[in-house]
């Protein structure tokens, strides 16, 4: 991973941010390894380094790092991620409106982060609804240390299902400028699409067992 960052970042320069997500894979040590790895290579966050369920594990990473790290996309309170914050050993926090108990309780989340200098960074792929980015847009313009959102574009299919005011250009979102949250429902249409379960790919080691996605 660190050769192929450096490669990023002699072919496209200082300028552009670049992102690792880890997926949450790594032990503790090998994500304080791959951050000081990356240090020169100056990333805009290492995302999901080990899971956050046990929290004092970012202390060993940020003990050995000053690559900024990012987690939170599948915690549910404020509690989930309270020592991330307080002991600052993450710098952005990235809970969602749809899994942390909505717009009042993610803002509870953002207002303690920003005593502790951590930003936002919400999680936005396309496991998430159009209903759900289009609330995470008006939580980011409501918080001040809003740090970035991420935006996955869904299918037209869905984007047809789910009118919305939101968009998406050079780099930048807007929420638009209808009522509410801006984004609303077809029903008739959603009729045409019936519910078809996903799954994760399944993840193997070489040797071929399970392992966590």
């Amino acid at each position: 991973m660190p050769q192929l960052f450096a490669r990023l970042r002699n072919e496209f320069g200082p300028e552009i941010h670049m992102l690792h997500d880890a997926h949450h894979r790594l032990t503790p040590i090998e994500a304080a390894r791959l951050g000081k790895d990356l240090e020169p290579h100056r990333l805009f966050w290492l995302e999901d380094p080990t899971p956050a369920a046990l929290q004092r594990s970012f202390r060993l990473i940020r003990q050995h790092t000053a690559t900024p790290l990012a987690v939170g996309e599948v915690l549910s309170t404020i509690f989930d991620c309270q020592q991330l914050i307080e002991e600052q050993l993450i710098d952005y926090i990235r809970t969602t409106v749809v899994h942390a108990g909505g717009i009042t309780h993610l803002r509870k989340i953002a207002n303690l982060a920003e005593l502790y200098q951590v930003r936002t960074g919400s999680h936005g792929a396309t496991d998430l609804s159009p209903v759900t980015m289009g609330a995470a847009l008006h939580f980011d313009l409501s918080v001040h240390n809003f740090g970035i959102q991420e935006y996955m574009p869904h299918t037209p299919e869905t984007d047809r299902v789910f009118p919305h005011a939101y968009s998406f250009q050079d780099g930048f979102m807007h929420p638009g400028e209808k009522p509410g949250i801006g984004v609303d429902i077809d029903e008739k249409l959603a009729l045409e699409y019936p519910y078809e379960r996903a799954y994760l790919p399944v993840n193997r080691k070489l040797d071929g067992t399970l392992h966590s996605w």
